[in-house]
């Protein structure tokens, strides 16, 4: 509790996670690009520190939560980044997900100046965020990730260390293929049993208590029906990702064709217009290839 929490980074996730360390009573010093969506925040207490820098200058523990591998690069190696100001025996941990070969070079150069960092990226969307159940991938040296473990407690349920830098952002990818494939399922799902008469609300009763049931189908299959496609985790975050995961697995050597798909599907919603909205926005590209709108009941 005597620890001086740097937060950068306060988006649909972000504020949520920040604000769970304020609530537990942290001094926290926060920037983000637009001082704005840091605004909840500072009303609640934390500082405001006017780039990277200035925030590690500040901080004995140092959370970033960006949005692109470039993003995190400028973040961490700008001359007004962190580790200009960072000093010796700070924990740096990047929760975005990113490249494991950016949070290898981060590792690397952090370890060069007698400083600690992790690749700590998340999963459970914008609800996970806003409980703080999110499932969180650790990569890093135990010594340095077990001191920072209840700070980790604070923001999620699953916490579980995968290997060393960069392998937390292995499994995020690992994550990400996952939900690729299931997404697309849903969707097909709802589309298939719209044409075949069903009430849909109903379909989703009976196959969420079978071999089907997941996240997806419990909170986004509804938000589909609703016609609600505000984001909790943004269409062009998620094409950022299976892009990643598809270059790590050409690089592996591995072919992965249901990746591949609806890797281009998503570039299709971005094509429609719906870059900003949320992943279940899949859809919106399906129907436009089924020429058919669905509604909650036919």
């Amino acid at each position: 509790m005597n620890s001086t929490i740097g937060w950068i980074g306060t988006g649909v996730m972000g504020s949520s996670m920040c604000g769970h360390l304020l609530t537990a009573g942290y001094r926290v010093t926060v920037h983000s690009r637009t001082r704005s969506k840091a605004q909840s925040l500072l009303d609640r207490g934390a500082q405001w520190a006017e780039n990277p820098r200035a925030v590690a200058t500040q901080s004995d523990v140092l959370f970033t939560m960006v949005g692109f591998p470039q993003d995190v690069r400028t973040v961490y190696f700008d001359e007004t980044g962190v580790l200009a100001g960072a000093r010796a025996g700070m924990v740096l941990i990047d929760m975005t997900t990113t490249q494991p070969s950016l949070s290898r070079d981060i590792a690397a150069a952090a370890s060069a100046n007698n400083l600690s960092a992790i690749d700590a990226p998340v999963s459970g969307g914008d609800v996970g965020a806003k409980n703080a159940s999110l499932s969180i991938m650790i990569g890093g040296d135990t010594t340095s990730v077990q001191a920072v473990i209840p700070l980790f407690e604070l923001l999620g349920k699953k916490i579980v260390l995968q290997g060393g830098p960069g392998a937390g952002q292995q499994a995020k990818l690992c994550n990400q293929i996952v939900i690729a494939g299931t997404m697309v399922g849903v969707c097909e799902s709802l589309l298939y049993g719209y044409k075949a008469g069903l009430d849909l609300n109903r379909m989703l009763e009976s196959i969420r208590g079978g071999a089907a049931a997941c996240w997806t189908l419990d909170n986004l299959a509804p938000k589909i029906l609703q016609r609600n496609f505000e984001p909790g985790f943004f269409v062009e975050h998620f094409i950022k990702d299976m892009g990643m995961a598809l270059e790590e697995a050409k690089r592996m050597g591995l072919v992965l064709p249901g990746l591949t798909l609806v890797h281009q599907l998503y570039q299709t919603v971005q094509t429609l217009g719906h870059g900003r909205s949320g992943t279940h926005a899949l859809m919106l590209a399906l129907e436009d290839l089924c020429k058919v709108h669905v509604s909650a009941s036919k």
